[in-house]
């Protein structure tokens, strides 16, 4: 081969390399469902559940008497007739204090209680973990004959700090596992350099730990705060004067023996959810990230 022809050869230019297979994507089974099939099952699923909830606004807002399925003229007397006639704003503020209460004494107590599961270890943790966990298959009515007992021995029948302490110790159990394992998910390391720099255990634990449960503390209290809300049993049982009871047991004052007015019935119950959804409508946020963070630990 000559010169010319080497420089020829060297000068030409190299065959490109070949590209490597593309990895064939993966089709996940929910990509090839139509959207139809989907919407379709939650738009029934939605119709039913959103039925009851207009069926009661239609009952509170239209003339007695009407059989109209649409609100129309709106009237407001059902409401006045609730919140006047029928004591319903003393059983909401009723209800608001015991909800109120026993939020706060819930979420101190479980915290305490949280902190305790998650940093020390004692000879029954173990087993003081089983019976919170057994606990909660205890129904609240088989106790409310005993509960009623020592009540009455403490001269606290007929009183609101009643409701509040069962509502609070039935609340407790599960206030405390899931609060103890938020507390795991904070690693301990912020807390031993906390006590580095001059805090000791409950300034480590205001400044460094506590901030960071915000999500907890908010899923905890509005768990204590709705189920006292919503709770019958322990205000039917421990309450016996009008001007204590709640509003539960005022929507049950509501049904007679043989006819219920079923406008008035209605209104109460718009009263009764009302503050629980718009509670709701601005904790979502924390609520559910609360939930999902004091579930697992990790």
């Amino acid at each position: 081969m000559s010169v010319k022809e080497a420089t020829q050869v060297a000068a030409a230019p190299m065959p490109a390399a070949p590209e490597p297979p593309r990895p064939r994507k993966k089709h996940r089974a929910y990509d090839e469902v139509p959207r139809w099939q989907i919407y379709l099952p939650l738009s029934i699923y939605l119709v039913f559940t959103l039925i009851p909830f207009y069926w009661i606004l239609l009952f509170s807002l239209r003339p007695a008497g009407s059989t109209s399925l649409v609100p129309w003229p709106i009237t407001f007397d059902h409401f006045e007739k609730v919140w006047t006639e029928r004591s319903f704003g003393t059983y909401f503020q009723n209800s608001v204090l015991v909800g109120v209460v026993t939020l706060l004494m819930t979420t101190l107590v479980a915290l305490a209680g949280g902190y305790a599961l998650a940093r020390f270890n004692f000879k029954i943790k173990r087993a003081f973990m089983l019976a919170l966990l057994c606990s909660q298959f205890v129904p609240g009515a088989l106790l409310l004959v005993p509960l009623f007992e020592i009540f009455a021995e403490l001269q606290m029948i007929n009183s609101l700090g009643s409701v509040i302490i069962a509502e609070t110790v039935f609340q407790l159990p599960l206030s405390m596992i899931l609060i103890s394992n938020f507390i795991k998910n904070v690693p301990y390391s912020l807390e031993e350099a906390a006590w580095v720099d001059g805090c000791n255990r409950m300034t480590a634990f205001r400044i460094v730990v506590l901030p960071l449960l915000r999500p907890g503390l908010i899923a905890v209290g509005s768990f204590a705060f709705v189920h006292s809300w919503n709770h019958f049993l322990f205000a039917l049982m421990f309450l016996n004067n009008q001007e204590k009871q709640t509003i539960p047991v005022g929507l049950n004052t509501l049904m007679g023996a043989d006819s219920v007015d079923l406008g008035a019935l209605a209104a109460g119950g718009i009263i009764a959810a009302v503050p629980v959804v718009i509670v709701f409508a601005f904790i979502q946020k924390w609520l559910i990230t609360g939930f999902s963070a004091g579930a697992v630990k990790g």
